[in-house]
């Protein structure tokens, strides 16, 4: 066995509220599968008594550990940026990062949400109308959900956050980046699901901490497909309305499988088995 497989490997995951998550034991296994000593540990800001304002002494402390890197999650996606020396240009454009990767001396941020995103959406809902959708968020979560479906093709999508003037910031800068599409920050909910095929969810909400539905349930009509980022647990409030409704829906596992895909390659340099980890994570929530 080479070093390079049997060198010990250590990485962890950055957020609030993240102590049912299964990215530990997606990494974990997929290291083992392949040799390696990987350990992977929850940094959560709600079991440290900390905030977004700490990330700098974590970051710090994960390096002294010797960490390969981090994975980032809410709320700290777009608050990480400033404590990085570099920035991959999926994530500068995003302007959100989900992976962080300690190499040299340097922190390197890197988004591999929008691509998990992209493939989760491609295999579970193959034949979507592409033709308009609406979003829920526009933080760093949001930006990749976004980002993702207009590079599969979407041509109108109307943005909505709970802070408006950061839907507008994230409607202004995917325009620019995608001009053949009309992208802006909606100001009417209900008739914007009127006039849109699928909604895209990427808030907390459904989460454990954060119950409930995002909008109203009469919004949904059994003609709009439903994407949801939030895994845990894998079936929340809006999928279970959205399927009595009889609309097609898409679960949050495929965004967080194939973001993981993404970052075990930066973080071992390994290339990981993408179906071999799918499998394990419909095991772990079936």
């Amino acid at each position: 066995m080479t070093e390079t497989l049997v060198r010990p490997l250590k990485a962890g995951l950055i957020g609030a509220g993240i102590q049912s998550s299964l990215t530990p034991a997606m990494h974990m296994t997929e290291g083992a599968a392949q040799g390696l000593r990987y350990e992977y540990e929850l940094i959560d800001l709600n079991a440290l008594a900390a905030t977004e304002r700490d990330l700098g002494h974590l970051l710090a402390e994960a390096e002294r550990r010797g960490f390969a890197g981090l994975n980032i999650t809410h709320p700290c996606k777009q608050a990480v940026i400033p404590h990085l020396d570099e920035l991959a240009p999926e994530a500068r454009q995003l302007g959100a990062v989900n992976t962080v990767v300690f190499k040299g001396g340097r922190r390197y941020g890197h988004n591999t949400d929008w691509w998990g995103f992209a493939e989760g959406f491609r295999r579970g809902l193959p034949d979507a109308d592409l033709s308009s959708a609406v979003q829920l968020g526009a933080g760093g979560a949001g930006a990749a959900t976004a980002f993702a479906a207009l590079s599969l093709g979407l041509r109108h999508l109307a943005v909505f956050d709970r802070e408006h003037e950061r839907a507008l910031s994230l409607a202004r800068m995917l325009a620019g980046q995608f001009p053949d599409a009309h992208v802006a920050a909606g100001a009417d909910l209900a008739e914007a699901m009127r006039g849109s095929a699928g909604l895209i969810h990427a808030t907390p909400t459904g989460m454990a901490k954060y119950p409930g539905l995002p909008l109203e349930a009469e919004f949904l009509e059994p003609r709009h497909w439903v994407a949801e980022i939030v895994y845990f647990p894998l079936e929340t409030a809006l999928l279970k309305e959205a399927r009595r409704r009889r609309c097609r829906t898409l679960d949050g596992g495929g965004m967080a499988v194939f973001q993981a895909v993404g970052a075990f390659r930066l973080f071992t340099g390994l290339e990981p088995d993408a179906t071999r980890m799918l499998s394990h994570f419909k095991a772990m929530t079936g």
